[in-house]
């Protein structure tokens, strides 16, 4: 073989070889990220962990990896079976309601601001004319049927990425300071004196996002499935998960409460209702304004508009855990990006 040729041959079975290993590992690209950020947010409880058991990486990395399949797939696995188990009485529902037709509305629908006499208008005139009021539903019950089913499917392919992830995640915290050492050189040779610095970005923002943005969900759902369970809404487990996954967009926790008190007052339940909606503006979205700024503690926060980008396209990229990775590689990226950005100021100063 020429001489000249011999490094080019190098080159070219060198991208072969990077191109099968991506190949290989595209499935499970998903399930590596979250483990990745899972491990690095919960790595001080594993250490904590690991000096309990003796030092013995293996426990404690079996431990930790019990303790999120305890708090991160049992429960998604759980919400799936309610929301399957949800599907058949709604689908009933609508048909018993095509039988029997709409009742008329409460009374106190027409004394509410601005909407009153329309919603009341509305409602008298589908309640009187049954064929008009077959026809709605109808247009309403395709795409809710549809909604569920793709619910379900979204939260099936979330238990499978999380047991991926989990599985995953037995390894990155056994071996996680080989890969972390293994990880410092690399970067070390590919950005030289910049290595640390961007280590340490991408490090404080990952932690600022997991636990500003997923703190803050998880703590709005809570609060909100308490709530719920408090007024009698039915469904409040689903409706709680749902304030848990929409509360990363701000507008998102509103919807769900403000949706409940409005069918309390529909149910003529005024004293609950009320109580659902200043709870609901007091103790859910007030979370968001207490509890948020207290868990960022470094990383830069994360604007509204990357905030929903980050869940919409982590959503469609990544599937049901892209809630979580669209917001934190979007805040990894804009931070990289306005520290490149402060470099490439200073060195023009």
């Amino acid at each position: 073989m020429d001489v000249r040729l011999e490094p080019l041959t190098r080159v070219a079975a060198v991208i072969l070889l990077v191109l099968g290993c991506l190949l290989v590992l595209q499935p499970f690209v998903t399930a590596l990220l979250c483990a990745a950020i899972v491990c690095f947010s919960t790595w001080p409880i594993y250490e904590w962990l690991l000096l309990r058991v003796g030092g013995r990486p293996s426990l404690a990395a079996l431990v930790m990896t019990l303790l999120l399949l305890l708090v991160f797939v049992l429960p998604v696995a759980f919400l799936a079976l309610t929301l399957a188990d949800t599907a058949t009485p709604a689908v009933e529902w609508m048909r018993d309601t095509f039988a029997r037709g709409l009742p008329p509305p409460p009374d106190g629908i027409k004394d509410l601001p601005f909407v009153g006499e329309y919603l009341d208008g509305a409602w008298r005139e589908l309640a009187a004319n049954r064929t008009k009021f077959a026809e709605a539903m109808k247009r309403i019950a395709g795409p809710a049927q549809q909604g569920l089913f793709k619910a379900g499917l979204l939260l099936g392919e979330g238990v499978i990425q999380l047991s991926f992830a989990v599985f995953i995640g037995f390894f990155l915290y056994r071996d996680g300071e080989a890969l972390v050492a293994a990880t410092r050189e690399a970067m070390q040779r590919l950005a030289g004196k910049l290595a640390p610095g961007l280590l340490e970005t991408v490090g404080g923002t990952v932690q600022g996002v997991v636990y500003g943005l997923v703190g803050t969900a998880i703590a709005q759902g809570i609060v909100s499935l308490i709530g719920f369970a408090i007024a009698g809404v039915p469904g409040a487990l689903l409706l709680g998960f749902l304030t848990f996954m929409l509360s990363m967009v701000p507008i998102g926790p509103p919807l769900i409460w403000g949706g409940a008190a409005a069918w309390l007052f529909a149910q003529d339940q005024t004293g609950w209702a009320i109580f659902m909606a200043i709870y609901g503006f007091v103790v859910i979205s007030g979370i968001d304004n207490v509890i948020k700024p207290l868990l960022i503690s470094r990383g830069s926060s994360l604007p509204f508009v990357l905030v929903f980008l980050g869940v919409m396209g982590g959503v469609y990229a990544f599937g049901f855990v892209g809630i979580f990775l669209g917001p934190t590689l979007l805040a990894v990226g804009l931070s990289l990006l306005q520290q490149w950005l402060k470099q490439r100021v200073v060195a023009n100063a």
